[in-house]
């Protein structure tokens, strides 16, 4: 799945759930390839089939929920990522929580967004995609100066993308910070020049 070797992978993933039909790795690494492949139906019943052997399991959990937050079920894929994070053993509750608020963020809870991201960070300082949540999250509740200081936590840990460049160009945009808006701008035309992130950059203006 790594390398794209899709087939590879299905073949294999297909003869492991034959061989053993309560191997609850398999059901789920299945299911993250048919959502991967596009395969919806297969994936969900996939995600029900681990559960069924253990639904108490946070990584099935916390990936189900991911899946149908995905797939705009906001509230039934929020409830299982919680489930996922309320044990106390689970080593990836920073991933859990992640997805709590990339959920929350995308059924418009922003508030609620902010407390998991934060519960995230607070697990693990240094994860990439939540500081940028956070930086976008701040920029849209109006705490540009916060924004600021979540992208450049990012930016020292991580490699500027076409979304990392936008936000600063917009958060020095709010701040009236010029030189330091231009200088992202001209990152993100340089490095990303056919990116959604670029077009967005061409057909705004200063305010």
């Amino acid at each position: 799945m790594r390398n794209r070797e899709y087939q590879t992978a299905m073949d294999k993933l297909t003869k492991a759930v034959e061989l053993n039909p309560r191997n609850i790795n398999a059901h789920g690494t299945l299911a993250l390839l048919h959502a991967v492949i596009g395969q919806y139906d297969k994936a969900e019943a996939s995600f029900k089939q681990a559960l069924r052997i253990d639904g108490d399991n946070s990584s099935v959990l916390n990936n189900y929920g991911q899946f149908l937050c995905q797939r705009g079920r906001f509230d039934e894929g929020q409830k299982l990522i919680l489930k996922a994070v309320a044990n106390p053993l689970y080593p990836n509750a920073e991933s859990g929580y992640y997805n709590a608020g990339a959920c929350a963020m995308g059924n418009g809870k922003l508030d609620e967004a902010d407390g998991y991201f934060r519960k995230a960070l607070e697990i693990n300082s240094q994860m990439p995609p939540a500081l940028l949540q956070m930086a976008d999250l701040s920029l849209q509740l109006d705490r540009a100066l916060q924004a600021r200081a979540y992208l450049q936590r990012y930016s020292a840990i991580a490699t500027m993308n076409a979304r990392a460049l936008w936000l600063g160009v917009q958060i020095e945009r709010r701040l009236g910070n010029r030189d330091d808006e231009a200088s992202y701008a001209l990152q993100l035309q340089k490095n990303f020049p056919d990116s959604q992130q670029t077009k967005q950059l061409l057909e705004s203006k200063p305010q």
